[in-house]
């Protein structure tokens, strides 16, 4: 990496290096990783964070495994699993993507200018994976065990990383009072292509049942499946809220 190179990154990231706790030795991987694929000019163009966001949802995967593997000495395969999904899903991720601003930085097309939204929290998800890669790229496991333990460590504590998603919950409740499995259909989508909101009803045998609305198919499914735990008195408001992506 040239001298010139090196003091335009410093220049550009030195801000974001102060907040994540690490100094690069070279920018191209931290800089690929901050750019969405909106900017690309042609279909060739594959500079942009995607590749480093694969890479970098398989190594959180693993630091964020071994660190609830020696926090939880106890613990049974499956509280490892549900912490370990609450600590790498995307509103967790964007979460942390908030704390750092990373926002400031994510160079993008013309139509993803407004990308602080909540429409946009995969984007700001993805960003921090492709950020964690190119920490791994630059210095190494220990260097990115280093990031992950600082900005994740707080939170695996949090007893509602344990708790079990609204469909896994309501599955084990229809179950075990022998009422079958829930079904979920979509009944209406709506809005433009690129922005849909989805409603799905769930039921159980052929007296319960639930509506919701999401971004995706799967947040419908489980605002549906928390309305019915919330109908029938397993889960609270309050559940329903910290449920929610």
């Amino acid at each position: 990496m040239s001298t010139a190179y090196s003091d335009r990154g410093k220049r550009r990231f030195g801000i974001l290096e102060d907040r994540i706790g690490y100094q690069f030795s070279d920018f191209s991987n931290l800089e690929r990783a901050l750019t969405h694929s909106s900017v690309r000019k042609n279909s060739d163009d594959n500079f942009h964070y995607e590749r480093l966001e694969f890479l970098g949802d398989r190594v959180l995967g693993i630091c964020i495994a071994e660190l609830l593997f020696k926090e939880f000495p106890k613990a049974v395969e499956g509280e490892l699993s549900l912490r370990l999904n609450a600590l790498v899903k995307g509103k967790t991720l964007a979460e942390i993507s908030d704390r750092l601003q990373l926002h400031e930085f994510i160079r993008t097309g013309g139509d993803l200018k407004q990308i602080t939204g909540k429409r946009m929290q995969s984007v700001r998800a993805d960003v921090l994976e492709a950020l964690i890669a190119s920490i791994y790229l630059d210095g190494g496991l220990v260097a990115t065990e280093n990031f992950i333990q600082r900005f994740w460590k707080e939170r695996i504590h949090d007893v509602k990383t344990a708790r079990r998603d609204s469909k896994t919950a309501l599955q084990e409740w229809a179950h075990a009072e022998g009422l079958g499995t829930p079904r979920y259909v979509e009944t209406a989508r709506t809005g433009p292509d690129h922005d849909p909101e989805f409603t799905v009803s769930v039921k159980i045998g052929d007296q319960l049942e639930a509506f919701g609305n999401g971004r995706s198919k799967r947040s419908a499914e489980q605002a549906a499946a928390a309305k019915l735990l919330t109908q029938k008195g397993i889960w609270t408001e309050e559940d329903i809220s910290s449920e929610m992506e």
